[in-house]
């Protein structure tokens, strides 16, 4: 082999090597950007969900089904994010990485069904059927109280693994 062809298949394997770095950071970039706005987002909807609770103490109807509606919005807005990265960038993560992004997932699924028994809930109380929306609100509770669980796990997750998990990133 002449050595203009070995310096042709090293500038390649050189330009495939640089392409496959690139494409990796961006993803890397891609997913720590988005990050943030899903931490804000679940924030926003623990916010509103427990303002939904207040209101609806108070009787405070539409308020609450508003606040209730915005943390659904809120917690839709993070899970789709967060599937976004699964689906998209499944092999740039690592295991402890993979597993925070499933806890996450999980408490937000959990929170939205939560969301829903909240709003059944006011349903119920806006008719004057405190029993059954009694009912739908202690479900909504038990729904919240698993999904702090979870919360707690990814928690830990960061907690042991400061290295992984640098401020609002997932790198």
């Amino acid at each position: 082999m002449s050595s203009y062809s070995k310096l042709i298949i090293f500038v390649a394997v050189l330009l495939i090597i640089s392409v496959a770095v690139v494409l990796i950071d961006s993803s890397v970039d891609s997913i720590n950007k988005t990050m943030p706005d899903i931490s804000d987002s679940i924030v926003n909807g623990d916010n509103d969900y427990n303002e939904a609770v207040i209101l609806v103490n108070s009787r405070s109807f539409d308020e609450s089904r508003n606040k209730a509606i915005s943390a659904g919005n809120n917690y839709n807005d993070s899970l789709d994010k967060l599937n976004d990265i699964k689906n998209n960038f499944s092999s740039d993560v690592n295991d402890i990485q993979d597993e925070y992004i499933d806890t996450v997932i999980r408490e937000l699924e959990l929170k939205l069904q939560a969301v829903d028994k909240l709003k059944e809930s006011i349903d119920c109380f806006e008719v004057n059927s405190n029993y059954t929306g009694t009912n739908y609100a202690s479900e909504a509770n038990d729904l919240i109280y698993e999904a702090t669980k979870y919360q707690d796990q990814r928690d830990t997750l960061v907690k042991e693994n400061p290295k992984l998990f640098k401020g609002n990133s997932l790198f």
